[in-house]
């Protein structure tokens, strides 16, 4: 996992103290998710509207380089900033909630795991079935060549098998195109076929 949760977590608290939506994708929620994994970046989908940004900027300057003329762009275009601690040099790479439906259903579905290790302290993940589904159009936007994102997928679909919805996975992957993937991944991690 991310190699300082403390680093996260002040990002996550700014956000959550802003009421910010969010939430924590990528490598970190499917080590959460799935199998462990370490990952020098952190991966946030964030809900930041122009009104968040100074503050955001404020509470967080002291501790990350970040630019806040990019992340008022990143606001306005819907696209994404990162910042680096300035301590650590651990990067956090923030992505503006988008506005398709698959994307803003996400928030919703969204759980809350404690920080391993820190008392008291957790943030929000993705839910296992929108981790595989993003997981499965960043691999084929990739052209299918990220092993690292292909085993992300595995470990997930095989640790949280007895819960995950399946048919809701199955209708988004159709319509995300990414339903032949999903199929193959579910068969390679031993899901049962539907019947």
């Amino acid at each position: 996992m991310f190699p300082d949760l403390q680093i996260l977590l002040r990002v996550t608290s700014t956000l959550e103290r802003l009421r910010v939506p969010y939430l924590v994708g990528g490598s970190i929620a499917s080590s959460a998710l799935g199998i462990y994994r370490t990952t020098q970046d952190a991966d946030v989908v964030a809900d930041l509207r122009s009104p968040h940004v100074a503050p955001f900027v404020e509470a967080l300057s002291g501790e990350f380089y970040l630019d806040e003329e990019r992340i008022r762009h990143a606001v306005a275009r819907r696209s994404s900033f990162n910042m680096i601690h300035l301590e650590r040099a651990l990067k956090v790479d923030v992505y503006l909630l988008g506005s398709d439906p698959f994307a803003r259903q996400q928030i919703p579905r969204r759980r809350r795991i404690a920080a391993p290790g820190i008392e008291g302290a957790g943030f929000e993940i993705a839910s296992p079935e929108d981790l595989v589904l993003q997981k499965l159009r960043w691999y084929r936007q990739g052209g299918e060549l990220s092993e690292r994102q292909w085993l992300d997928v595995l470990g997930v679909l095989k640790v949280q098998k007895p819960t995950i919805d399946r048919a809701y996975m199955d209708g988004w992957a159709v319509e995300l195109g990414v339903a032949d993937l999903l199929a193959r991944a579910c068969a390679e991690s031993g899901f049962p076929p539907r019947s």
